[in-house]
């Protein structure tokens, strides 16, 4: 049991040589639970590994199969005691582990957490991202647009690895959406392996390398939605943006359901009369609502004014507001807007723009950089090789209209014109 499973181990994301190339341990929250059970295969050894000259490969390893609980603060296995808080099975070159029922590269750690337990894959980076980037944007979309998705991923979980926490990321929407061995496709796989150990990089560091599936012909800026403001995340004319099945979009909203909203957010102006958007940002997402209710008038602004226009289930934050019962949200595009927009990287790259100029477009001002072998004590060094190329946006407009990326979209836009 315990030549597979060591207690009390601990886990860091650290840095590995081989072949030139950086080779880091990811460590992703992949199951919660009371009870989780785990499964380990582990692969046969390579030939020769037991130094015995002549001898037969090793057949593979049967599968280990462990039901690990929680009593009090310790872990319990197949309803044993452990002892201890943390049970750990380090990777190795080919090892899966079935975690809560799915399959995963690497290794696993256990942990005690609250009553219950957490199952944390322990990943090699680039296998990680096998599991992430067909997740996040369809394998079958040009070259370009994917190789741009494992980069901004790649430098997604980079900025996050940090040994002092339990994990470093997790496996939903709330992190990267990471599908394991199950959501692997060769295309993206191929993708992956194009752009090893590629990141996007601002002042010597992992950049915010935040996406969403479409910015409505417009990027919003970082600081109009969450109120920081990074300089490589602006708000920009996003012509490509213009594809998706979300670029013009209409939800009716019942007044019960603003007027419930309102109060969730804080708003306290009794029957509403009207709700108007009364100032709006450079990528003209509302930057202040207003609410003229019975008893007074009250506003939402900034990064509160998206929330209450996400709040009555709009699937991105550019629109405007007609009517009150019901409440009109009439927009284009689907997501926060900030960062990367994936129907903008697809019509970039149909256009034939290579995924550096893909990054340069919409992380301005960044570079491109590689995960260094020279490693600090808690973080990934990178080694910054140029500026990122942007296309300019004139030329930009040009293949857009080429293609007829319903230019309307931009027609609105805020400080653009074709």
């Amino acid at each position: 049991m315990r030549s597979f499973l060591r207690v009390g181990a601990a886990v860091c994301g650290g840095l590995l040589l081989g072949s030139g190339a950086s080779a880091l341990n990811v460590r992703v929250l992949v199951a919660a639970a009371p009870q989780l059970t785990v499964r380990v295969a582990a692969p046969a050894p390579a030939p020769g590994a037991l130094n015995v000259p002549g001898a037969p490969t090793p057949a593979p390893l049967p599968v280990q199969a462990w039901t690990v609980g929680a009593s009090g603060t310790q872990l319990t296995l197949n309803g044993q005691p452990t002892g201890s808080e943390s049970l750990y099975l380090p990777p190795s070159p080919g090892s899966v582990v079935e975690i809560a029922g799915k399959a995963y590269r690497g290794g696993v750690q256990l942990r005690a957490e609250k009553g219950g337990v957490q199952g944390i894959n322990v990943v090699d980076l680039e296998d990680y991202l096998r599991g992430v980037v067909p997740a996040e944007m369809p394998a079958s979309w040009p070259s370009a647009a994917v190789q741009a998705q494992a980069v901004i991923a790649r430098t997604y979980v980079t900025a996050r690895i940090n040994p002092a926490t339990p994990y470093d990321t997790c496996a939903t929407e709330t992190c990267q959406v990471y599908g394991g061995i199950a959501a692997e496709k060769p295309l993206a796989d191929a993708a992956i392996a194009a752009t090893r150990a590629q990141v996007v990089a601002f002042g010597g560091k992992a950049a915010s390398t935040y996406f969403s599936s479409d910015s409505g012909g417009f990027t919003a800026s970082s600081a109009e939605v969450w109120g920081k403001e990074l300089p490589y995340l602006v708000a920009k004319a996003d012509p490509f943006s213009a594809g998706s099945p979300r670029a013009r979009w209409q939800l009716e909203v019942p007044l019960g359901r603003v007027q419930e909203a309102a109060g969730n957010a804080g708003v306290r102006v009794g029957a509403l009369r009207s709700v108007t958007v009364t100032r709006v940002s450079e990528s003209g997402r509302p930057l202040e609502i207003t609410f003229v209710g019975a008893s007074g008038t009250g506003k939402l602004t900034g990064a509160s004014a998206g929330g209450f226009v996400r709040a009555l289930g709009a699937s991105g934050t550019r629109v405007t507001l007609t009517g009150l019962n019901p409440l009109v949200l009439s927009g284009s595009g689907s997501g926060h807007g900030v960062g990367l927009s994936q129907y903008g990287a697809l019509g970039l790259a149909n256009a034939g723009y290579s995924h550096l100029h893909v990054l340069g477009f919409y992380y301005p001002g960044t570079q491109l950089a590689t995960l260094s072998a020279d490693a600090g004590p808690a973080r990934p060094a990178l080694a910054v090789q140029a500026a990122l190329p942007v296309p300019p946006l004139g030329q930009v407009w040009a293949a857009a209209h080429a293609q007829r990326a319903a230019p309307e979209l931009l027609a609105a836009a805020p400080g653009f014109t074709p």
